[in-house]
């Protein structure tokens, strides 16, 4: 199945902490860093995701934030430092490839925003994720 969402990166599930209707899994990417998506418990039982499960995380673009560093007192849990390696800008947003441990992310932001944190190829960012906007797929 090929799909529109850019960012894909494969991981291993380290845990997961079911509740009534959602759960959160930890997932290790191949660099290491441990980011959280929240998904549905039905979700992780008909994928049969459990420790050890081989998965690839789902980022839509539009759903990744970029901060010129790390951020403190932020309920968002998903903070990946990168650097920016191509930007391309229209009319009013903008498409950063962000370089990050073990792949790459792209983030649509607006031009204004681009402009505003003064971003350019090379820039040191932090990608910023909530756990609800990552999806899973069985690797």
């Amino acid at each position: 199945m090929s799909l529109s969402i850019r960012n894909q990166i494969p991981g291993t599930v380290v845990s997961v902490t079911p509740g009534e209707v959602m759960a959160t899994v930890k997932v290790r990417l191949t660099s290491g860093q441990e980011i959280t998506a929240a998904i549905t418990l039905e979700a992780v039982n008909e994928l049969g995701i459990e420790e050890g499960f081989e998965v690839r995380t789902l980022i839509k673009s539009t759903e990744v934030a970029l901060a010129t560093g790390a951020v403190d007192g932020l309920s968002i849990r998903n903070q990946i430092p990168g650097t920016v390696t191509h930007i391309a800008t229209g009319g009013a947003m903008a498409g950063v490839k962000v370089a990050v441990a073990g792949g790459e992310l792209t983030a649509a932001i607006t031009k204004d925003a681009v402009e505003d944190l003064g971003l350019t190829t090379g820039s040191e960012v932090t990608a910023l994720i909530k756990s609800t906007e990552i999806s899973l797929a069985a690797a």
